[in-house]
């Protein structure tokens, strides 16, 4: 009896906990669109939808073409970050990694580097946004597949770790190499991105982001079960009728196109795949995936649209590089929740 109690009051808690959630993200969907140096009602954002006739064509126009797309991404790279954080750790059984720890990033970074700095298009005749995320992705999986490859002969996990940082590493000095021999214009086009950023998103980048995104998210929700099994070891897994080595790189295509996708149009975002899957775990307590899964989409969404609110409006006009932004607000978070005894358990 007490074992069902106890169902029921965890059951209770994560539909308030979902609720809360869910709340926020509209609130936080509706502050990012009127808030800004052109103060915009929330009856006008209704009108825009309704009957955009009767909306002020500079409103419309601020509403339509800056804001929406750019809340959109906002909200959608959050939630890819939280997830590709959370399967990461499942991966390599640790509450610390992120896309950011472990190069993948980086590794995007430095391709799309290549593509920016040093013209090469990947034998397109335009950049596309199609091309962007291409050289973001191939970037990413360059990187992963060394530590994947490395995972086969390491079987120490901290080695690992250090394996996946160096490979930043080596990524960010090529970078550096690409910035020094490129030209000035190029330079400050790719600075800005390299200090991560959702303004400039069209409707062209938010299509891309939510047609590859949304698939790859629902395909982790999917996973949920298989990652439950995986955080009890390989062994237990393995007795669960899971083929191990099909299912880690599975994890790792998942988590590096989730990364991938985000990283290309918004450059490198630190901390929400590293805090939110800590955030959530803590505030629902369960590493149940099937929970934890769509909460962290929920409140990685919530995290990265009030950095990109704060990047912003902290220094209006001036707008924060949103990477400051998220880890100002990230890395505390994490601390607390650590220093607090959490020990980061999955």
């Amino acid at each position: 009896e007490n074992g069902a109690n106890m169902e029921a009051k965890n059951i209770s808690r994560w539909i308030i906990l979902f609720l809360i959630g869910l709340i926020s993200l509209t609130l936080v969907f509706f502050l990012n669109i009127m808030l800004g140096s052109v103060e915009i009602t929330f009856s006008e954002i209704v009108r825009c939808i309704v009957d955009p006739q009767t909306v002020e064509r500079s409103h419309y126009s601020i509403i339509a073409n800056i804001r929406l797309p750019r809340t959109l991404a906002a909200l959608a790279g959050g939630a890819c970050l939280a997830t590709s954080g959370i399967l990461l750790q499942v991966f390599f059984s640790n509450p610390i990694v992120e896309p950011y720890i472990l190069g993948i990033s980086s590794g995007s970074t430095l391709f799309l580097g290549i593509v920016i700095l040093g013209g090469y298009t990947f034998g397109m005749t335009t950049m596309s946004s199609l091309g962007l995320f291409t050289g973001a992705f191939i970037g990413a999986m360059l990187v992963m597949a060394v530590v994947i490859f490395a995972s086969q002969k390491v079987k120490s996990i901290t080695t690992l770790l250090i394996i996946g940082m160096m490979m930043g590493y080596v990524c960010s000095a090529a970078t550096s190499v690409l910035t020094v021999l490129a030209d000035h214009e190029k330079i400050a086009a790719f600075s800005i991105w390299t200090m991560g950023s959702f303004s400039g998103f069209t409707w062209d980048h938010v299509k891309i982001l939510y047609i590859v995104s949304i698939p790859f998210l629902f395909f982790a929700f999917l996973m949920s079960k298989p990652l439950n099994a995986m955080l009890l070891g390989e062994k237990y897994a393995q007795s669960m009728g899971i083929s191990i080595r099909p299912f880690r790189f599975l994890m790792v295509l998942v988590s590096s196109v989730l990364t991938a996708v985000v990283t290309a149009f918004a450059g490198s975002i630190s901390f929400v795949g590293l805090a939110v899957p800590h955030i959530v775990r803590s505030l629902f307590k369960t590493s149940d995936n099937r929970i934890v899964i769509p909460a962290a989409c929920i409140f990685g969404a919530v995290m990265s649209g009030l950095c990109d609110m704060g990047a912003r409006l902290v220094l209006s006009p001036t707008e924060v590089p949103l990477g400051a932004m998220t880890s100002i607000i990230g890395a505390p978070i994490v601390v607390y929740l650590l220093v607090r005894g959490r020990k980061g358990n999955m």
